[in-house]
């Protein structure tokens, strides 16, 4: 079954690690195979990850665009949820991030990513 993106004019998303952007015009895209997709909305820049929810999104992010799940960024994603845990105070919290662990271990990177996403925007860990 195609993935249906449906896209606002002037829309940026990220494809298999290429930018693309949108014309003038809605328009819709229809991918038939697999492929790391990413929206506009969904896209954390290097400077705006400024709370461990956001560095570990970013970290994340980063793997599933770079369709990494080991070295270098596999380091760097393991220190910033490590890091992440110490600031949760909450049960639930500490539980997210040991899912999205276990995802980023398993190579379930977009799973990870929503799981971070939803951490990071919950207002309890912004303030961090």
């Amino acid at each position: 079954m195609p993935l249906k993106l449906s896209l606002k004019p002037g829309e940026t998303f990220v494809v298999n690690g290429a930018v693309v952007r949108n014309g003038d015009r809605r328009g819709v895209l229809l991918l038939e195979n697999h492929a790391r997709i990413l929206r506009e909305k969904d896209i954390l820049h290097p400077q705006d990850a400024t709370t461990p929810a956001a560095r570990a999104y970013f970290c994340v992010m980063q793997m599933y665009l770079l369709g990494e799940s080991d070295g270098p960024a596999y380091a760097q994603a393991a220190e910033s949820l490590a890091a992440l845990m110490a600031s949760c105070e909450g049960k639930d919290d500490r539980d997210a991030v040991l899912e999205i662990s276990a995802d980023v271990a398993s190579a379930n990177l977009y799973r990870a990513l929503s799981r971070c996403r939803r951490l990071l925007d919950a207002s309890s860990l912004d303030a961090a």
